[in-house]
């Protein structure tokens, strides 16, 4: 079964590096503390919830699910990380459920332009930092102004094999 993922064109392509231009989405977050891999365990397992139906739907009074979409996605904010799931492209502020948790926040995300490098294997420290590194450089040839904070982004399940794993980093263009 395919899960839907957030809508982009690319604007330009070096593989494994693109710049791309999402359109607007909207995400369901949440702020965790701790390192990367504990809060991304803990803010995956926080906005699943949510999803599965830990949630009020106002007008009918009632919880429901929402699809899974990808990716996951992590990010460093000034006090530990944000951990968010982009919502399905059908749903909007509107129609989405209210989250029962007040930790989680439902979002809309404008258009943006990002640039990204795609790698598989496991999201460590170390291959974090070395995706970022390369990713960077090839946007400085392009000589395109960076946001200061990356993204991780996670497409698979936690059973899928390291060699099949989808990750990406993406970082936002300054306007």
């Amino acid at each position: 079964m395919a899960i839907e993922e957030p809508r982009y064109t690319v604007i330009d392509s070096a593989p494994p590096f693109e710049r791309r231009l999402y359109s607007a989405f909207v995400v369901a977050e949440t702020q965790m503390d701790g390192d990367f891999d504990a809060a991304s365990r803990s803010g995956f397992r926080r906005i699943a919830s949510y999803i599965f139906g830990n949630n009020l739907q106002a007008e009918v009074g009632e919880q429901r699910k929402i699809a899974m979409t990808a990716p996951v996605t992590v990010a460093p904010v000034e006090q530990g990380w944000r951990v968010h799931f982009v919502m399905p492209s059908a749903e909007s502020l509107q129609s989405l459920p209210q989250p029962l948790s007040p930790q989680i926040q439902l979002r809309k995300v404008p258009e943006h332009e990002v640039v990204a490098v795609r790698f598989s294997g496991w999201t460590t420290q170390a291959t974090i930092q070395a995706q970022t590194d390369q990713l960077r450089s090839w946007a400085m040839a392009k000589k395109l102004k960076l946001s200061p904070q990356v993204q991780v982004a996670r497409y698979d399940d936690p059973f899928t094999l390291p060699w099949n794993r989808r990750n990406e980093i993406l970082i936002q263009i300054e306007p």
